[in-house]
Formats: structure tokens, C-alpha cells, sequence
């Protein structure tokens, strides 16, 4: 794992990471439903989550629908699965964007991380953290670092001492740890979850 060399200089990281054999970041085809399924889990448990996505792939004979199936199928039918009518709205605009606009790898390839949040969070209903993610976890990028995710601030102030009351500060803390991470921040966030999601206190 090339990261791993990198990452291993933060002596603090260090012992979490020797813990796990490592990770590999895989892209996702079809970024359109990555985006409406973010959608359709937030604010929900993983399990509630998957049950409501396994309907909406229902809907369509148990595969991934284009963009134009997902525009074609009545509000009610969306709502029907178990989505308010906020993310039902929410879930067509991804699909609408997605036609008019375009979200396809090859488009989103000549973008930096950046832009492609730019871009992305013209939907309503997609904000800055759930195109991270994208970044992430659909386009396989290797240095994406998601500062205002509560899991990461959390880890990070347990991990290196930090003060949460002076926000302004916390966050310069934040970035200036997160700087040496870099090229390979995503991964330094994947083990700090991982860390987080195990730790003793939980």
C-alpha cells in the first residue's frame, strides 16, 4: 500500500494504521444513483437505509434505472418507498441534473476536487459533505479531506489533544494535521473512522 509509507510518519496515526492491512478506494459506474442513494440514507440508520433503496430498485425490476426512468416515475410512486417528499424532490433533481447537465467520470475526470464540489452542489438538496463522499468513495480520489464531518473532528480531537471550543481554531488544527496527509488524505479519513467506529469508548 503506497499510502501507508506516507501516512505512517504521523506518529499518532501511525497505530491505527498498523492495525489494518489497508484499503483500497474503488470507483463507482454509476454516479447518479451514488448520489440519490446518499440522498435517500441521510438522517437514517444503515439498516432503514438499505431496506428504502432495495424499494427504489423495486421500482425497476431490482436494477439501477437511468435518469429518465427515475424522472418518469410518479412523485407518489418515490414517496411510496419511505421518502419525505423533501428527499423525493431532492432525488429527482440529482436525475434531472444529471441529463441536462452531465455526471458522467469522463466530464467529472477534468475536474480538481474543488470544482467538482462546485459543480455538484448546484442541486438542491446535495451539499458539500455528501460530494465528498462522491469524491471519495465513486471517484476513487486519494486526497479528499471532509472537515466539517463530526466522525473525523471527533477522531482527530480524541487522537491529537485538540480543543473543541474555539471553533475557528479547532478547524485550522484540523487542516494543518490534514495538510501532511496529503497526497493521501482520503485515507488517512477512512482509518479514522474505522478508528472511531472501534474505539474503546463507543
Amino acid at each position: 500500500m503506497q499510502y501507508k509509507a506516507h501516512l505512517l510518519k504521523d506518529r499518532r496515526l501511525k497505530k491505527f494504521i498498523e492495525q489494518h492491512e489497508g484499503f483500497t478506494l474503488k470507483k463507482r459506474k454509476n454516479l447518479c444513483i451514488y448520489l440519490c442513494a446518499s440522498i435517500m440514507s441521510q438522517q437514517l440508520s444503515t439498516k432503514v437505509a438499505e431496506v428504502i433503496y432495495q424499494r427504489f430498485l423495486q421500482l425497476y425490476g431490482g436494477k439501477e434505472p437511468s435518469p429518465q426512468q427515475i424522472l418518469d416515475t410518479p412523485f407518489d410512486t418515490l414517496r411510496g418507498i419511505g421518502l419525505s417528499n423533501a428527499k423525493t424532490n431532492y432525488v429527482q433533481n440529482v436525475a434531472r441534473f444529471t441529463l441536462e447537465q452531465g455526471m458522467d467520470h469522463k466530464k467529472l475526470a477534468k475536474m480538481s476536487n474543488d470544482e467538482v464540489i462546485v459543480y455538484l452542489t448546484q442541486i438542491k438538496g446535495v451539499g458539500k459533505w455528501t460530494v465528498e463522499m462522491l469524491l471519495m468513495f465513486a471517484l476513487g480520489r486519494e486526497d479528499v479531506f471532509s472537515i466539517d464531518d463530526l466522525g473525523l473532528q471527533n477522531a482527530m480531537i480524541a487522537i491529537y489533544k485538540l480543543q473543541r471550543e474555539d471553533k475557528k481554531q479547532l478547524k485550522a488544527d484540523l487542516l494543518r494535521i490534514s495538510g501532511k496527509w496529503s497526497p493521501y488524505r482520503t485515507y488517512a479519513c477512512i482509518h479514522l473512522w474505522h478508528w472511531k467506529d472501534n474505539s474503546p469508548s463507543k
